[in-house]
């Protein structure tokens, strides 16, 4: 035989919210009605079922699936084989594969999915910080539109550092 508790604050509602307060050193419990609870700033998480869980579990899998047979028009290789041997089949895999590539790219190239190439050896010093300075402003135009202003500030404080040395 279930015993069903009134709530305590409008004690018009079944309880469906219990809580046990140790806040004093001794426990208190508590049963309150959704709606009370909701009053008094609880917020309730709701549990996924089974059934959901399960349901998003497939839907990964599927996901996962659709992803390892994903192939390269031009050249036949698939995403699962570039992820396997790291190695793309030719220029147009990134297109075939752009919307997984671009993450992957993004964290390699510090945010960036442009290349922007390596810089020769031997290049004059001069080059290295115009080469810098472009660099620069395209991440002082990001934090400006990002509204990100104190890194504004540094980016620009470093664009003039660097432009005073070029000169």
């Amino acid at each position: 035989m279930s015993m069903e508790l009134e709530c305590q604050r409008c004690q018009q509602t079944r309880a469906t919210v219990h809580l046990t307060d140790c806040t004093t050193g001794q426990p208190r419990e508590r049963h309150l009605c959704e709606a009370c609870a909701e009053e008094e700033g609880l917020t309730l998480k709701q549990h996924s079922g089974i059934t959901s869980v399960l349901e998003k579990f497939v839907q990964q899998s599927m996901k996962v699936d659709e992803i390892a047979r994903m192939t390269c028009p031009e050249c036949g290789i698939s995403f699962a084989e570039f992820r396997n041997n790291g190695v793309l089949g030719c220029p147009h895999d990134y297109v075939a594969f752009e919307k997984l590539l671009a993450p992957l790219l993004e964290r390699a190239h510090d945010g960036r999915t442009e290349h922007v190439g390596k810089m020769p050896g031997d290049i004059d010093p001069g080059g290295r910080a115009r080469a810098n300075i472009v660099n620069l402003r395209r991440d002082l135009e990001r934090a400006v539109d990002a509204e990100e202003y104190e890194l504004a500030v540094r980016l620009r404080d470093q664009i003039r550092e660097l432009s005073d040395v070029e000169d």
